[in-house]
């Protein structure tokens, strides 16, 4: 049976990182909205279209997730999922295609985000854009971190919680 891993983190928290092991790891594809929109945006700097262009990207990314799932390859998507009634809409869309999904947050504290993202801006990789202090403020404010209620709901959390409970005191 095919998974859904949803990557689950603010900018600086190393989801890309993570996402490229998983992808060896899992034998996954792994969908990565920023690497395409950096295919296609013409100005890095043009923050509005790169808001404009993250909500198609994301679609067009979840068609082809769906599309592979059902075949049963294994997804990565790193879209971030910074708010948990998004999560929870990804959850049940994989749960109808009859997939596993699991969640993986990368909880990382602001000042250690700010550090490697402050890095990142100096030394900016393929597929990523700057992130200013202010714009990383701003999304830690709105942030929706996965709370224990939530995360047990996801598989890899499950499984985790049977084999604790197995194993006793």
């Amino acid at each position: 049976m095919a998974t859904l891993f949803l990557i689950c983190g603010l900018p600086g928290a190393g989801k890309t990182t993570f996402a490229k092991q998983l992808e060896v790891s899992r034998s996954a594809l792994r969908l990565s909205p920023d690497e395409w929109i950096t295919r296609i945006l013409e100005d890095p700097s043009d923050t509005v279209e790169l808001d404009r262009l993250r909500d198609p990207v994301e679609s067009l990314q979840w068609d082809v997730a769906q599309k592979a799932l059902s075949l049963g390859v294994n997804v990565i998507l790193e879209n971030g999922f910074w708010a948990r009634q998004e999560r929870t809409m990804f959850q049940s869309k994989a749960r109808a295609l009859g997939v596993n999904v699991e969640l993986h947050f990368l909880d990382v504290p602001k000042d250690e985000l700010w550090s490697r993202l402050n890095k990142r801006n100096s030394n900016l990789p393929d597929g990523s854009f700057i992130v200013t202090k202010e714009q990383l403020d701003s999304w830690w404010s709105s942030f929706e971190p996965p709370t224990a209620d939530e995360l047990i709901t996801y598989d890899n959390y499950r499984a985790k919680a049977a084999a604790y409970a197995k194993a006793g005191p």
